[in-house]
């Protein structure tokens, strides 16, 4: 049997992000800085993501295809180190290939010393994720579990006051424009009231460091949420929470503020895929800011 399946330069690959979200099964990642295919069980091989590398790193590659073998599968994948491995078994999980999921761990145990990792650590990590199923349970949030299976009180979801909270040196009072928490991707609501029929900002990590005037010129009357395309694992997750915000809570319209850096494109392309999958018509803005924190572009895409 023939297939066709992604392969991918990692010489060319400067991990700019841009193939995860137009990688619909979830199977590339970015990890430690570079694309990855976690998954070739679930590359269908149509190439969705290979017009958005600016680098021509993707190519589909016909193989000869033998029954999915997991075991081979992690033998490649402990070659590319510990998150790789995490990120592959994750991925089942998910995904819901038990049986997989239980072979691949059986692998780790068995080859546990010749592995440069702890096969306990990356078991531990995997089994106390939420697979998204039910991390997208229309109810109240669902806190962060930490490794060691406790829920994180710092990501229940709260509405906060506008304050005063800091003193220039001449004594201007200056307020945070910051009206919710948590604010990172992952650990967000998308049910909670406060995001409903509400202008939302997309912010990368590095945003609200490179801008001075974070708060005032781009958070005010706005809700936010925050990621980092290169860093950031779970971009299904990510594009699941996105359409749940355009269709349940009816965003009105979505800002992305992202850096210069090719690697931040990603982040616009996640938007556009989640616009297109929610099936509504949000206006989206595409904000770009120089490292020095000057606003390079702004426009509507």
């Amino acid at each position: 049997m023939i297939r066709e399946v992604v392969q991918i330069d990692e010489e060319k690959c400067n991990g700019c992000g841009n193939c995860i979200p137009n990688c619909h099964e979830g199977a590339l990642q970015i990890v430690d800085g570079k694309a990855v295919l976690v998954s070739d069980l679930m590359c269908d091989g149509l190439g969705a993501c290979l017009g958005h590398c600016p680098e021509g790193a993707l190519t589909i590659e016909k193989v000869e295809a033998q029954p999915y073998n997991e075991t081979l599968v992690m033998a490649q994948m402990v070659s590319k180190g510990k998150n790789v491995v995490i990120a592959h078994l994750s991925h089942l999980k998910e995904h819901n290939e038990k049986e997989y999921l239980k072979e691949g761990v059986r692998f780790l145990w068995e080859n546990k010393e010749s592995l440069d990792f702890n096969p306990s650590d990356v078991v531990e990590i995997v089994h106390n994720l939420k697979p998204v199923s039910e991390t997208f349970k229309p109810v109240q949030a669902v806190p962060h579990i930490h490794a060691a299976g406790h829920a994180c009180p710092g990501s229940a979801s709260r509405e906060l006051k506008l304050a005063p909270v800091s003193s220039s040196s001449g004594g201007v009072k200056l307020s945070s424009a910051l009206t919710h928490w948590p604010v990172q991707l992952h650990l967000i609501n998308p049910a909670a009231e406060y995001f409903r029929n509400t202008d939302l900002l997309v912010a990368a990590d590095c945003t609200a460091f490179t801008s001075a005037n974070f708060h005032e010129d781009f958070l005010k009357n706005k809700k936010l949420v925050i990621a980092c395309p290169k860093l950031d694992h779970g971009m299904d997750t990510y594009l699941q929470k996105l359409v749940r915000l355009i269709n349940d809570a009816k965003v009105n319209t979505i800002t992305v503020l992202r850096m210069e850096v090719p690697c931040c494109g990603g982040l616009v392309q996640l938007v556009q895929n989640a616009v297109v999958n929610s099936g509504r018509k949000v206006p989206v803005k595409e904000v770009v800011l120089g490292i020095s924190g000057e606003i390079l572009s702004e426009e509507w895409v």
